[in-house]
């Protein structure tokens, strides 16, 4: 069909629609990739204006990127420090509790657990990006090393070599998360999303509250010589009585926010009357384990015991690159979502380095794998944290505590951790948030569920790869087969005296079913990239978008197809080789192809490729309505002998 042409294309109300800019050369390619690697890596472009600081003001603003804690110390005043103060002394006692607690859920010495609460922190508060986030051992982790270097080597058949491999598994995981921070590699976390996460941490909650059943009933562990009358009933009741008092003071803060300080310090309270109780009443002769012996000072170096010969260096690794990426997961979840209650926002890949260095520093001081913990954020944020101070202040009470204290905690009864972590458990089987996802969304309730089943009837590493896998399944099918609908002109509602030619408010005609139509124009939308995983795809589902309009307009004939690739981010070739085949089949059936609203960069492929030339630029329009309207305009001129049709 001849068209109109650009310097005469004028619509029917007589004004002229303005022409898509078609680049008339390729971009150089350095700049094209810089271009794609700036938008890919540094959405955030934090070095923009550099180029015309003083060197050393630039030097500046480069350091405060890259260490944080140069950002909020320069306006660091001593209001701030007394918030801080009283958070970080708060989630101190909250980490003592905790830090002996999962390192016993680790199977490895409960004293790890406290040297793992004093240098993470330290380094988190210079590293991290977050005000709000406090840092320390999580129980999902701490369960995931175990279950996997566990099956190398058992922590009761060889303590020291069980120990030295999780120190290992710390070391890897600081490797891995500090270089995907420093590469700007955090799209590869996203691949476990949120549904996949609670599944997670729902399931993994439900097998460590049945693993505390041995703590529960006074055993060290279950056997299959275990019978009913192996359990202490003393360790049962009191562990009880622990378990109320924790659930207890949970209900308060949840009721009386203000008083979150109740709920903090109610593991430190457990765990103090715990000792004392035993302590007086001798409770390991009478069936209530107990800790046992932990070493006053601060932490050792471990860098000698690392291991890293060939038989060992696998499991190693499996443990710190899994264990690792869920905690990343996790801590920048957990950090983002405390972030936005006070309209802040955190740097996913500088959290990526903090974690990793702080990892990597704590595997050579006898520290094993640490996170950003909901527990602890949720009482450092509700004492009211003003910087990242908080985890300084927590690290220098740590270490008064290994000090001091440390030898204090020995007549700790494995009851009271039992109940404290159980306690913990129960927040993380998030029961609102499952049934939100099941009336929301059938396929992420899908991916929890397999989540969760998995980890409790099968292993983590199962139940976080079928999550993982139905995740990343789910996106390639939002790829390989996209969305595209069949728009219609919806009314405006800006009075009377709008033309209809002058609205171009085009939308899906199944959700507005009121949207016009013009007769003998069909106007498609493709709302993705156009690649070679979609290109069949998408040319059988425009052949039948065509067939079916084609039986709805019976009697009239269809000669205009408009294609809205406004939502095109990106096509490749194969893309460009099926819009060119649309083309041909369109043209053989008597029809005309128009492209409305192409981007700059598929612009550019139409234009190299030949396909704009193809089409014809008189056929390529800023919007749906100018596109409509041309193909009114020559289907009228049609009519009256002014334009030959097809």
């Amino acid at each position: 069909m001849a068209a109109v042409t650009p310097e005469h294309d004028r619509q029917q109300n007589g004004h002229c629609r303005a022409r898509v800019n078609l680049p008339a050369a390729a971009r150089p390619f350095g700049a094209a990739v810089r271009a794609g690697l700036k938008d890919t890596f540094f959405p955030d472009d934090p070095f923009r204006g550099l180029g015309g600081m003083p060197p050393a003001r630039r030097a500046w603003r480069v350091a405060r990127y890259f260490v944080p804690a140069l950002d909020w110390a320069a306006g660091y005043s001593a209001g701030s420090f007394w918030y801080d103060l009283l958070a970080g002394v708060t989630i101190a006692s909250l980490s003592i509790p905790q830090g002996i607690s999962y390192a016993t859920l680790a199977g490895i010495p409960p004293v790890i657990g406290l040297y793992s609460c004093f240098v993470p922190p330290l380094v988190y508060a210079v590293m991290g990006s977050s005000r709000n986030l406090g840092v320390g051992p999580v129980a999902t982790s701490s369960l995931l090393v175990a279950s996997i270097v566990g099956g190398k080597v058992r922590a009761t058949d060889d303590p020291r070599l069980y120990t030295q491999l999780v120190f290992t598994s710390a070391f890897f995981t600081g490797v891995l998360q500090a270089a995907l921070g420093f590469l700007r590699l955090g799209i590869l976390v996203d691949f476990m999303s949120r549904p996949a996460i609670t599944g997670f941490m729902g399931g993994t909650a439900v097998v460590i509250m049945l693993q505390q059943l041995k703590g529960f009933l006074g055993m060290t562990h279950f056997t299959t010589k275990t019978d009913i009358v192996s359990w202490q009933w003393q360790s049962t009741v009191l562990g009880v009585c622990f378990l109320i008092f924790l659930v207890f003071t949970e209900q308060v803060r949840r009721r009386r926010p203000k008083l979150f300080w109740v709920s903090a310090m109610s593991p430190l309270l457990v765990v103090i009357v715990g000792c004392i109780f035993s302590f007086l009443i001798k409770g390991h002769e009478h069936g209530i384990p107990i800790v046992g012996t932990l070493k006053r000072g601060i932490n050792p170096s471990s860098i000698s015991q690392l291991k890293f010969q060939p038989e060992y260096v696998g499991v190693a690794m499996k443990a710190g690159f899994v264990s690792g990426m869920l905690a990343l997961a996790e801590g920048v979840a957990v950090g983002r979502s405390f972030a936005a209650m006070k309209t802040e926002r955190i740097d996913g890949n500088k959290e990526m380095v903090a974690f990793g260095l702080m990892n990597l520093i704590g595997s050579f001081t006898s520290c094993y794998i640490t996170t950003g913990a909901f527990s602890k954020t949720a009482v450092n944020y509700h004492a009211g944290c003003r910087t990242a101070m908080s985890n300084a202040v927590m690290s220098v009470c740590m270490a008064l505590v290994l000090v001091a204290l440390a030898p204090l905690f020995r007549y700790t009864p494995l009851v009271a951790l039992a109940a404290i972590i159980t306690s913990s458990m129960l927040g993380l089987v998030k029961h609102r948030e499952i049934r939100r996802l099941y009336a929301v969304d059938k396929a992420d309730f899908a991916v929890c569920a397999a989540a969760l089943l998995g980890v409790v009837f099968s292993t983590m590493i199962t139940g976080l790869g079928v999550a993982v896998a139905i995740s990343v399944l789910r996106a390639l099918l939002h790829v390989a087969r996209p969305a595209t609908c069949k728009l219609g002109r919806v009314s405006s509602c800006s009075g009377a005296s709008a033309g209809a030619d002058d609205n171009d408010t085009f939308r899906d005609v199944a959700q507005y079913p009121g949207a016009v139509t013009a007769p003998g124009v069909l106007v498609l939308q493709v709302g993705s990239p156009i690649c070679f995983a979609n290109a069949e795809y998408l040319r059988e589902r425009i052949a039948r978008w065509v067939e079916d309009e084609e039986k709805v307009v019976a009697g009239e004939d269809l000669l205009y197809v408009v294609l809205d690739i406004g939502g095109v981010t990106a096509i490749d070739s194969p893309g460009i080789e099926m819009l060119r085949e649309v083309h041909g089949e369109l043209e053989r059936k008597g029809m005309k192809m128009a492209v409305t609203n192409p981007r700059m960069a598929v612009a550019e492929k139409l234009v190299l490729s030949g396909f704009a030339e193809l089409v014809g630029e008189s056929w390529m329009f800023l919007s749906n309505g100018d596109a409509v309207a041309a193909c009114r305009y020559t289907l009228q001129g049609s009519k009256h002998g002014g334009v030959p049709p097809v």
